[in-house]
């Protein structure tokens, strides 16, 4: 069965930090990456986030339909980034060097390349992190280390129900493409690409009615036991944060002031060769 954003477990360093750890070097790295253009900054980071993928023992093909659809929208946003403005980098770092001329207001320039590699290396070094994130944190330990550090516990296990409930859904949506099969819906790789996605629009309706029964079941049997009434509530799977989570959360922030460092003695977010 296809993964997509499934908890992977494995004997890593990666799996042995706390949710609320990963949760938090996640927002500061996306910081880092969201707001700087520092060209070796950025292939730093690169290098770190496959470095970290590589410690947290995942397998490529535990992941590899996830990463194709990364893939396509990492073609389609560079696509459209040059369709929409293909003069962006050219405005940006002020120079013009013409590499090749196509047609119109069209043309391969050097810094329009140079800033679609930046364009890419900030999907690199986001992406493997994202999914370090999701393969990596047991929904009941994140919910427990939420809870720790102050969100309220009704909130956290919202969130550990809705991590649970991908899987189930992946699932359910099998189960139901299966029937589908079985009653003579092609599916597979032998039909045309429209007959194969008009088919999986088909299965959304029986799929989200049987989400609806679900979510019904589930909150009736969390309130016949009694969900919310009291303010706090002990959790199974809590941890203390660690020594390897303080390091990891200090490395992350300091990453996060590194990039607002460069770009304040930059004096710019981009990182200029052109001049």
């Amino acid at each position: 069965m296809t993964n997509l954003f499934n908890y992977i477990d494995r004997p890593s360093p990666i799996h042995r930090l706390t949710g609320a750890a990963k949760l938090l070097c996640l927002v500061a790295w996306s910081v880092a990456a969201m707001t700087s253009f520092y060209t070796p900054l950025l292939l730093l980071m690169t290098a770190a986030a496959f470095l970290l993928f590589r410690m947290a023992k995942l397998r490529l093909r535990d992941i590899s339909f996830v990463l194709s659809l990364m893939l396509v929208y990492v073609v389609m946003n560079n696509l459209l980034i040059y369709l929409f403005s293909p003069d962006h980098g050219v405005t940006l770092y002020g120079s013009e060097t013409v590499l090749l001329p196509l047609f119109g207001r069209y043309r391969i320039t050097a810094e329009q390349l140079f800033y679609h590699l930046n364009v890419v290396l900030k999907n690199a070094c986001t992406i493997p992190i994202v999914l370090l994130f999701v393969c990596t944190t047991n929904p009941s330990e994140f919910a427990a280390s939420l809870n720790r550090i102050g969100v309220s516990y009704r909130i956290s296990y919202a969130v550990a129900l809705a991590l649970r409930y991908i899987p189930d859904i992946q699932r359910e949506y099998r189960d139901i493409s299966l029937a589908q099969q079985a009653r003579g819906v092609e599916m597979s790789k032998k039909a045309p690409l429209v007959k194969r996605l008009k088919s999986a629009a088909a299965i959304l309706i029986p799929l989200i009615l049987s989400s609806m029964d679900r979510i019904e079941t589930i909150s009736n049997a969390m309130e016949l036991r009694g969900f919310g009434k009291d303010k706090r509530r002990s959790w199974y799977s809590g941890r203390k944060f660690s020594r390897a989570d303080t390091l990891f959360m200090a490395g992350s922030v300091l990453l996060a002031i590194l990039s607002f460092v460069i770009t304040i003695l930059n004096g710019s977010r981009y990182f200029n060769p052109f001049v």
